[in-house]
């Protein structure tokens, strides 16, 4: 039995011993496996990597402590939990059974691998037990310094919770205000706020400008706080304006640093941070002025910071794409991966722009790119099916997004674009399945309903079909597919002037000829020959 404490190792405990069982054998027979989760195994069991060697090595990772200046997002666990899923039901032979013990002392980490190798993989091959009850972890007596090592990197390696949880620890260890208790604060904050727990966050960064009087804290703390509005997903309660003083004190006192260069990075840095402010506010020409200059700040620092000028150079990519220039678009993303320390965020952003601008089989390339990076990305699976819909690759497509779905039962989108898919097949079967699967996701998703409604009309059940669709609606008032389908149904049942009506709404939301075709036809049963001869022309008949 392994002991889940996270006490004895922090993240990926019950990882880290499973892969101290398995990897040495497997190097025995398969390296290749090996090779192929490098990552996975190195970030979750550190004691291994001097037999795992870093074949997909994160380009970041040698730089200088202040030239790491990007954090994984929180999903990026469940990547690795995803690779460690495969790695393992690889090297497991059949039948065999993962025991854990004191599970309610577990990580986070680990707490998500267990429910994603039970999801994943069938209990004749690994059973997996787990008891929350065991043995107290040995007293805490790690120093500051042990502490900052471990905070390093799991800020590194995206595991947040530990950050927020040891961060705590190094900071009760330390004399506030001091160099080594501002990087704990630092990096703690930052957990905290990638983790959603805005409150806390900006309790410590507040406790920052209390105990400090460094500029570079000052400047950093309220970049931190902006951040906190700036970078909140909900509108409703994202405060702009606060974000936008918080910046603009950040910069006033960013200017009063003594070092050139680091004044260099930092106001090149605030600077970045107030063009999310003002994208957000709808000043796309201000937001790339804002970054020109952090651009012109940037190139003051020689070969320093790296990745402060690709997330600079990909940032104007998206302002340029946003404002319809989608040729320098793309050579700024180019211009970004060439630095060698793009992410595979980079190239899904180049795949979309190029997808969205007709070249499907150079998106297809770089979705394939991010997939080859590192662990398994449901984005770039679910581009890489948007992609091959376009080119025709139906049955590659809707293998991709059942993957995008094994990886991760949460993302929504793709049942939906999996099951219209079905539907347009005339696969009714697969596609309720689907539809089904996903409303339990997500109860009353439109999209999810207007495909069951076509569903349901295929099979005859009109009544349903109906309830679907204007469940739909109601939903998604600016859904097309809805008000066409319903106006399909409607047309089956004899109501050709409900079916118009409907056509007219989803015309107005989006022209098709598919839809001016059908209010040809519903016209024509109304006597209305001339406008129907009008559909007709604009369906291309």
């Amino acid at each position: 039995m392994i002991d889940a404490h996270r006490g004895h190792q922090g993240p990926y405990t019950v990882a880290a011993a499973l892969l101290h069982h398995l990897v040495p054998g497997v190097l025995e027979r398969s390296a290749d496996l090996v090779a192929a989760h490098d990552v996975e195994i190195r970030a979750a069991a550190p004691g291994l990597r001097d037999r795992v060697p870093a074949v997909r090595d994160r380009p970041a990772a040698g730089l200088a402590d202040d030239e790491r200046i990007l954090v994984p997002a929180p999903r990026r666990t469940l990547r690795l939990a995803n690779g460690l899923c495969e790695f393992v039901r690889a090297a497991v032979p059949p039948g065999r059974v993962l025991a854990v013990g004191n599970a309610a002392e577990a990580d986070p980490t680990d707490l998500e691998l267990l429910a994603v190798l039970t999801r994943r993989i069938p209990p004749d091959v690994l059973a997996v037990q787990v008891w929350s009850g065991g043995p107290p972890a040995p007293p805490d007596t790690r120093t500051a310094g042990r502490l900052w090592a471990e905070v390093d990197r799991c800020t590194q390696e995206g595991f947040l919770h530990a950050v927020a949880e040891l961060g705590a620890l190094g900071l009760e260890r330390t004399e506030p205000g001091s160099a080594r208790w501002w990087d704990f604060a630092q990096r703690t904050a930052t957990a905290l706020g990638g983790l959603g727990r805005r409150e806390e966050a900006g309790r410590l960064w507040e406790q920052v400008r209390r105990v400090s009087q460094d500029p570079a804290m000052h400047a950093a703390s309220a970049y931190g706080l902006a951040m906190l509005d700036a970078r909140n997903p909900d509108p409703a309660t994202r405060d702009l304006g606060r974000a936008r003083g918080w910046l603009n004190q950040a910069i006033a006192v960013s200017t009063l640093l003594p070092d050139p260069a680091e004044r260099a990075f930092k106001l090149g840095f605030d600077r970045n941070g107030l063009a999310l402010v003002e994208f957000r506010e709808g000043r796309v020409d201000r937001a790339l002025d804002l970054v020109d200059s952090a651009l012109a700040l940037a190139a003051e620092l020689g070969e320093r910071h790296p990745v402060h000028r690709m997330v600079l150079l990909a940032n104007r990519a998206q302002l340029l794409a946003a404002r319809g220039q989608g040729k320098e678009a793309l050579e700024e993303y180019g211009a970004a991966l060439a630095l060698g320390v793009a992410l595979p965020d980079h190239y899904l952003d180049r795949g979309n722009l190029l997808l969205k601008l007709g070249h499907a089989e150079e998106a297809l390339a770089d979705y394939e790119q991010a997939i080859r990076l590192g662990p398994p990305l449901p984005e770039a699976y679910y581009n890489r099916a948007e992609a091959g819909l376009v080119l025709g690759r139906v049955e590659q497509a809707l293998a991709d997004l059942a993957y995008v779905i094994e990886l991760d039962p949460e993302y929504v989108d793709a049942y939906v674009n999996r099951a219209g898919v079905l539907a347009g097949l005339e696969r009714d079967a697969e596609a309720r399945e689907v539809v089904e699967a996903g409303l339990e996701v997500a109860p009353g998703n439109p999209y999810l309903l207007a495909v069951l409604g076509q569903v349901e009309t295929a099979a005859g059940r009109f009544e349903a079909a109906r309830a679907a669709f204007d469940q739909a609606i109601a939903g998604a008032p600016e859904l097309a597919a809805a008000w066409g389908n319903r106006a399909v149904l409607r047309f089956e049942q004899g109501d050709a002037a409900g079916a118009v009506a409907d056509l007219d709404r989803a015309i107005a939301l989006a022209p098709a000829p598919d839809l001016h075709a059908n209010r040809a036809v519903a016209l024509r049963a109304l006597g209305r020959v001339k406008a129907a001869e009008v559909d007709e022309r604009l369906a291309g008949g």
